[in-house]
């Protein structure tokens, strides 16, 4: 196992380089750079992404004399439109940045927001608390629903509770947990009808002024809309998952002959068919993790205003907050492949008759 771990070690570094490179050609080649959007702010053209349309300040260069010259920049004094290719490192071609940048972040270095003019490994620090908030909630509550609904589903297959159960759960895996969260808003939120919960934020404005367990109820009246919305769109896999990983085991001989032995269903099921049916279930956690923290809850984020990881990479998106794309990027791929491999060695926890090493060779 060893020689195996060392090996999925050694592999992180080419993924890492070859997602970083694909990525850092990606966003080389979009329109609306930092230094665009500087040059339209100087001249007063908005930015946003219709207007830099319209305006023509996209990233197109026109050659004049043998200079390459930004199209917005026309009117500008070109020492002018320098000083800002300096001020965001672009006076350097892209090859010369692109090594300085992996120099960088094999030290964990990754500069400083373009914008916010603050450390990027401070901003990720300030901004995890919320999305990991979010994560756990949304992970325990999809587990504790999740896996005795699929047990209950593959006791009772066949049934008229597996069939309506099975309906709703289609329900809401068709319905998009954003398109989800703007009916609680719509519902719960003040938007058209009752206006039970808070729109924005995860605690209110006079939190620290509150007692211990006023604090805490202000947190759960602030996170419950966010982490309902996130949970419909990932209990519907997982249970379905966990129905069917029990119906595989049910089936197979060693149920059989537990029966035979006279042993009640609770403890053929408990005692002999659980841990053999977990197996995918607990082995995929880490992965199921990346995806709720990382990538699930950014839409989330956004539409109920919580400052977190999902809005901290979608508004360096919007902004080209070149450091923030790429050091968010490095890190959450990182964790995702070391999850990856903790993931396997869960199996291998879990069961032991499981040999990585012996089937690469």
């Amino acid at each position: 196992m060893g020689a195996y771990i060392l090996r999925r070690l050694l592999l992180i570094i080419p993924t890492l380089l070859g997602i970083l490179t694909i990525n850092f050609v990606i966003i080389q080649a979009a329109p609306g750079g930092p230094v665009e959007q500087t040059i339209a702010q100087l001249e007063g053209i908005g930015v946003g992404a219709t207007s830099r349309i319209g305006s023509g300040i996209q990233s197109d260069v026109v050659q004049s004399n043998g200079d390459s010259r930004y199209r917005g920049a026309q009117g500008l004094d070109p020492a002018k439109v320098a000083e800002i290719e300096k001020l965001y490192g672009f006076d350097k071609p892209a090859h010369e940045r692109f090594w300085q940048m992996l120099k960088n972040y094999l030290v964990f270095d990754f500069g400083r927001s373009f914008y916010s003019d603050k450390p990027v490994t401070e901003l990720i620090v300030e901004k995890m608390p919320v999305s990991i908030s979010l994560g756990l909630w949304t992970t325990l509550l999809t587990y504790l629903i999740s896996v005795p609904l699929g047990i209950k589903k593959a006791v009772r297959d066949g049934t008229p509770f597996d069939v309506w159960s099975s309906s709703a759960i289609i329900v809401g895996y068709a319905i998009p947990n954003f398109l989800f969260a703007i009916l609680l808003i719509v519902l719960f939120a003040g938007g058209t009808y009752f206006n039970w919960f808070p729109l924005r934020g995860l605690t209110s404005p006079n939190f620290h002024e509150l007692s211990l367990l006023g604090k805490i109820g202000d947190y759960f009246w602030h996170i419950s809309l966010p982490v309902l919305a996130s949970v419909i769109g990932s209990f519907a896999t997982l249970t379905m998952l966990t129905k069917n990983s029990f119906l595989d085991e049910i089936n197979k001989q060693y149920v059989l002959t537990a029966r035979a032995k006279g042993l009640n269903e609770n403890q053929v099921l408990y005692g002999h068919v659980f841990r053999n049916a977990m197996l995918l279930i607990i082995a995929g956690m880490p992965a199921a993790l990346v995806g709720i923290f990382f990538t699930g809850s950014m839409l989330i984020e956004v539409i109920f205003s919580l400052d977190g990881l999902g809005l901290l990479g979608y508004e360096a998106v919007i902004n080209r907050d070149y450091p923030v794309i790429f050091g968010t990027l490095y890190i959450f791929t990182l964790i995702g492949l070391l999850l990856k491999l903790i993931s396997d060695i869960t199996y291998v926890m879990v069961d032991p008759r499981i040999d990585f090493e012996s089937r690469e060779s």
